[in-house]
């Protein structure tokens, strides 16, 4: 079984910072791209950011030149770097992982449990 894990949401102020983790573990053979999204209330959940294994990223338009994605291949870790956050932030933060748990599998996409992340105004 693979497991996502998320931390390091929390309660900010406006303009504030937070970093989110995620760690992967488990039956894994390896790991594409890896990416966060967020869910507010009432809403969709909708893209944040995604990480290609060789690093390319991708950010939706509403969070550019503020948030910044990363990840450790060696740690199954991807990380979400949160600056100048905005009441609109305010969200669960979900990461997910596309994942191939062995040479003979095909790769599965796997889910955190999320994490909330709140700013204040």
């Amino acid at each position: 079984q693979v497991q996502l894990v998320e931390s390091g949401g929390g309660l900010v102020q406006a303009g504030g910072s937070l970093r989110l983790s995620c760690a992967a573990s488990g039956r894994i053979f390896s790991i594409d791209a890896m990416g966060w999204y967020r869910q507010a209330p009432g809403k969709q959940r909708e893209l944040v950011a995604n990480i290609a294994r060789g690093g390319s990223t991708n950010y939706a338009d509403s969070v550019k030149d503020r948030f910044t994605i990363s990840r450790d291949n060696a740690k199954n870790t991807v990380y979400l770097q949160m600056n100048s956050l905005k009441p609109e932030d305010t969200a669960v933060y979900f990461c997910n992982a596309g994942i191939t748990s062995s040479l003979w599998d095909m790769r599965s996409l796997y889910w955190g449990q999320g994490t909330q992340v709140t700013v204040s105004s």
